[in-house]
């Protein structure tokens, strides 16, 4: 965008409403939640390998990430383009004669926007630039220095709090599946958890679960059908819709068994870029109703064969053409909350049969699995453990399984222990 067309365009309240959804419009990209967002988090972890070995996604599968890598680049320029979009707005807003409700909520909106994308930055690349402005000039973008983590982390919070209390409930109509106050306040539990505040974390947690917003689905397969997007499990989803000029997700080709041909997914190609590793098949419990939505381990093709090749059935969705399901991404759903305030209380002291037994089990049950007590999980850390062990399984390839891992200081034992050989510099 020239700064002509920029000073032209932040005139009306139908201009700003535009350059929201711009906002909203960044997650959808492939460069963002779309693809890259996916392959650095499940691929990094020991969730996911890839069927091809020899491209730029493989090299995070296999720890061998260049600076050229052009993923890396998509990662950080995408963010940052969403950041910038958010920043003009917000400075740009007060100016504009517009309904003031509608104002507040559209910085709101703008600011949980941002918040989600620095929580994202901060993950993947520690100390960053923290540019909450708009640039005047091309010299001074280039001007910004990396700030340090904990810098960037209290604007997050600064953001999802000023979100959290700008932002409705609920929407209706054609803004179903803008953030909402219930998503600022999960998310930013989660930042709390991230930074090891654990008191802050179970406290905000506990809001979203006594506002009574949200609720776990009955049936674990019904949270991934397109039909029943934006559900009451749901709070915030990037949203994606197949046939309408390039709004679709890529999820189903990008999944589907490299080379199956229409044997997974009816049209387009077949790439296998998220094969579930054996370990995480195989730690799903007998019953457990997760897995067959999560993966399958063979397919049938063409000639009725059945070849052996696993791939996640939870990513899984006919296309309208190549590259176009209606699948929505999941950023933050109500199991997610379930499980960290289950993780926040036990952090802050075991207690046998305490709460947090009665949140871990809350997913188990939906799961068809038996509730664990204390004489499963005697003290802190198996609790711990089987907290782990239940995000895992519970929120396979929705991109948490990397950042989970690394916030608990687990990412190093847990890959050493499945033949990736690490250290601590």
């Amino acid at each position: 965008v020239s700064q002509a067309n920029v000073g032209n365009f932040y005139k009306t309240e139908d201009d700003i409403t535009n350059a929201v959804w711009g906002v909203y419009d960044i997650l959808q990209q492939r460069e963002m939640y779309g693809f890259t967002m996916l392959v650095a988090t499940e691929n990094r972890s020991d969730n996911a390998t890839v069927a091809l070995q020899a491209n730029e996604y493989a090299d995070f599968d296999n720890f061998n990430i260049g600076n050229d890598n052009s993923i890396i680049n998509d990662l950080w320029n995408t963010h940052y383009s969403g950041i910038y979009r958010a920043n003009v707005i917000l400075e740009r807003i007060g100016d504009v004669s517009m309904n003031e409700v509608l104002r507040d909520q559209y910085i709101g909106e703008v600011k949980f926007l941002r918040g989600l994308m620095y929580f994202n930055l901060v993950r993947l690349f520690g100390d960053i630039p923290l540019v909450l402005t708009e640039p005047s000039s091309i010299d001074e973008g280039y001007g910004h220095v990396r700030r340090p983590a904990a810098e960037i982390y209290q604007q997050i919070e600064q953001d999802l709090i000023d979100a959290s209390q700008l932002l409705p409930d609920s929407y209706t109509g054609i803004d179903i599946g803008k953030a909402t106050s219930g998503a600022a306040l999960g998310l930013l539990g989660k930042v709390h958890l991230t930074n090891r505040d654990f008191a802050a974390a179970s406290n905000v947690l506990l809001q979203v679960i006594s506002g009574g917003d949200y609720d776990l689905l009955p049936n674990y397969a019904d949270i991934f059908d397109p039909a029943n997007s934006n559900h009451i499990e749901s709070m915030f989803e990037v949203q994606y819709k197949a046939g309408s000029s390039g709004e679709g997700s890529r999820y189903p080709n990008d999944a589907a068994p490299y080379q199956s041909g229409s044997a997974v997914v009816s049209v387009g190609d077949a790439r296998g870029i998220y094969v579930p590793e054996a370990n995480l098949i195989n730690e799903f419990e007998v019953g457990d109703l997760r897995k067959d939505v999560t993966v399958a381990e063979s397919y049938i093709d063409g000639g009725g064969n059945t070849i052996n090749v696993a791939y996640p059935t939870k990513l899984i969705s006919q296309p309208f053409q190549s590259n176009d399901s209606d699948l929505n991404w999941f950023v933050l759903r109500y199991a997610d909350v379930l499980l960290m305030y289950a993780e926040s209380l036990n952090e802050q002291g075991y207690i046998a049969d305490g709460d947090a037994f009665d949140y871990l089990n809350m997913i188990r049950d939906r799961a068809g699995l038996a509730d664990l007590t204390s004489a499963d999980l005697t003290n802190q850390s198996e609790f711990r453990i089987a907290v782990e062990s239940e995000r895992r399984l519970e929120l396979a390839f929705e991109g948490h399984r990397w950042f989970d891992l690394v916030r608990t200081g687990r990412y190093v034992p847990v890959m050493n222990s499945r033949g990736y050989i690490f250290t601590v510099e």
